[in-house]
């Protein structure tokens, strides 16, 4: 009787299966990084159904009510033009989420792509581009990220529109500014794991630089980029909502969250509540985000498990 040995890609899928059950199971015995997701997952709910299910216009204006204290009608109050502040927090929640995406998307590729050829290559290459690194990490990044931001908004706002060029240059920029930490991280991993059996191997059978990066070693690393990507966008969304608040990002009438505590800053003595909910949903959705994050760490880390 002849015994069918399963391919060496159906074993990695199974071992893929395992090392992903593995990890939930780790990351359910954290009940902080647990709430943190079921938060993380209301939120996402929310931003992404709400609007239809609310169905109030969050740019419809009406002087009658303006400043009208929460109420049956208007959960979250108005502000100064009448327009429903729910409304508004989940259309603009579905702009800052998209902006912590994108900009933690471009930090993660920068950061994976620099520091996978420096911890690859070694030698020169990889003093080049860790000397890179170190500059962009000495760089005073909210100065540096204001003054670009005022330097090109104008431009870009010609060539692609307001709303489009603020939202591409502001993801450029905020991923542009944070893949520093994510470079060191994947470089330290590479320089462990390029010294390994399974790796010398593949050298030994001839496969290219390209296929030992991205096929042998890569897949062995993504522990450290998935839990920075969580980390980033939290930090995407704490510097949009930054820029917003300081007046230099989105256009008034692009509802942000940073955009409503900008707007909410003279009318916080009359008006609290214009403050309160924008600034609330930004401290649970980064807090939970970073909760998951801590939650993936310990749960991908083989020491804990």
């Amino acid at each position: 009787m002849t015994v069918i040995q399963p391919s060496e890609k159906t074993s990695q899928i199974r071992q893929s299966k395992t090392l992903i059950q593995t990890a939930w199971r780790q990351f359910k015995r954290d009940k902080i990084a647990l709430l943190g997701l079921i938060i993380l997952g209301l939120l996402i709910l929310a931003v992404i159904v709400g609007p239809w299910v609310y169905g109030i216009s969050p740019t419809e204006i009406d002087f009658v009510n303006s400043l009208s204290s929460p109420t049956i009608k208007h959960p979250f109050g108005t502000n100064d033009l009448g327009q429903d502040q729910l409304a508004r927090l989940l259309i603009g929640g579905r702009v800052s989420l998209t902006v912590g995406v994108a900009a933690m998307a471009v930090a993660i590729l920068l950061g994976t792509l620099v520091g996978a050829i420096a911890g690859f290559y070694g030698g020169i290459i990889d003093s080049i581009l860790m000397r890179l690194t170190d500059l962009f990490i000495s760089l005073p990044q909210l100065p540096v990220l204001l003054l670009v931001i005022y330097l090109f908004r104008e431009s870009i706002k010609q060539i692609v529109g307001p709303e489009v060029g603020i939202f591409l240059l502001i993801i450029i920029v905020v991923g542009g500014l944070n893949w520093m930490s994510v470079a060191r991280l994947v470089r330290a991993s590479f320089l462990t794991t390029r010294e390994q059996d399974f790796v010398t191997a593949a050298k030994a059978i001839g496969a290219s630089s390209k296929r030992l990066i991205w096929v042998h070693i890569l897949p062995n690393v993504l522990s450290p980029v998935i839990v920075a990507a969580t980390l980033a966008v939290g930090t995407a969304i704490i510097t949009e909502s930054t820029l917003s608040f300081l007046g230099l990002g989105f256009p008034p009438d692009v509802p942000t969250w940073g955009r409503m505590l900008y707007d909410a800053q003279n009318y916080l003595e009359t008006a609290p509540y214009l403050a309160l909910f924008p600034g609330l949903a930004i401290f649970l959705t980064v807090l939970s985000i970073n909760a998951v994050g801590d939650g993936l760490r310990d749960a991908l880390d083989p020491q804990s498990h």
